[in-house]
């Protein structure tokens, strides 16, 4: 399998990463994601010595550029002619106060959601063409809400309201885009929210100020976080399980258990699909990309 992680890095993208680059026999290619050309070239000879496998690439994109997300998606669809996997996963946390990026936007809401938005749409095409079938698998927590009067959060800003709003915008994102294949003829692409059970323990912890940092060391002592290396271990089977299994997922939110995946039941708002049209054509507007609004426009005319 090929599969492209992004925030591949650090955190639950560089788990997955290591898992799958050990996983059967070393055989699939992973395609490392950062948003520096420095960080992905050191993740990529980390693993490669880690782990032995020697079928690791890798692809900057600095995800709060929609500027830089079109070139990521015009070189991967240059450099292959299929994919088989995508984890959406990079994300900002923690941040002391709001900025605004160079498409000014909330960081949180471009980064977590929007840029991977247009990614997975610019990279459907790769996906279809995949002999196994393709799958998206979303980084995704619960809860969360839209703030349709204020997506960019210019009134009443938090940096968790954020994270949550993008994460429920995942999930609606992933729900639409499953929706819309399974009402494709010979679609066999599958889409899968998944919320790890514990927090990963990652070096972002070192961006938080210092009594957060204590209490989560204090946590880690209590089981309230699990490795990088055991977050990925977790995660592999969404992505080498055979695609029947992967189908039976698609449209759905799971967590890890242990016996296996447990299905989250998802909330209505998220399954609304006029709200999902909502935020479908809210987000086309912000992403202001022809040839992202075709592809779109054309995934729809063929469901």
């Amino acid at each position: 399998m090929r599969v492209l992680i992004t925030g591949a890095t650090n955190g639950m993208g560089k788990g997955v990463a290591h898992a799958l680059a050990l996983h059967d026999d070393q055989r699939h290619e992973i395609v490392v994601h950062g948003r520096s050309k420095g960080a992905c070239e050191a993740t990529v000879q980390e693993l490669r010595s880690a782990t032995g496998n020697q079928r690791l690439s890798y692809v900057v994109g600095d995800l709060t550029s929609l500027a830089a997300v079109r070139r990521m998606v015009d070189e991967l669809r240059a450099r292959y002619d299929s994919l088989d996997a995508i984890f959406i996963n990079a994300g900002l946390g923690y941040a002391a106060r709001r900025q605004e990026t160079e498409d000014a936007m909330d960081p949180h809401f471009q980064v977590n959601y929007l840029s991977q938005f247009m990614l997975t749409l610019g990279l459907l095409e790769l996906l279809a063409r995949s002999e196994s079938g393709g799958r998206v698998i979303f980084n995704a927590t619960r809860g969360g809400e839209i703030f349709w009067d204020d997506l960019q959060m210019t009134k009443k800003w938090g940096y968790e309201d954020g994270v949550h709003q993008a994460m429920v915008a995942k999930r609606m994102f992933s729900s639409r885009l499953h929706a819309l294949h399974r009402r494709v003829e010979g679609s066999k692409t599958a889409f899968v929210c998944f919320e790890i059970q514990k927090t990963v323990w990652s070096n972002q912890l070192e961006i938080i100020p210092w009594p957060m940092r204590a209490m989560a060391t204090v946590m880690k002592w209590f089981g309230s976080f699990i490795s990088i290396e055991r977050c990925g271990e977790i995660m592999a089977p969404l992505f080498t399980e055979a695609q029947a299994e992967s189908l039976k997922k698609s449209g759905r939110f799971f967590t890890g258990g242990d016996d296996g995946f447990v299905e989250i039941a998802e909330e209505k708002a998220v399954l609304d699909p006029e709200a999902q049209a909502r935020l479908w054509d809210l987000s086309l507007g912000l992403v202001r990309d022809e040839e992202i609004a075709r592809r779109a426009a054309a995934l729809c005319r063929a469901a």
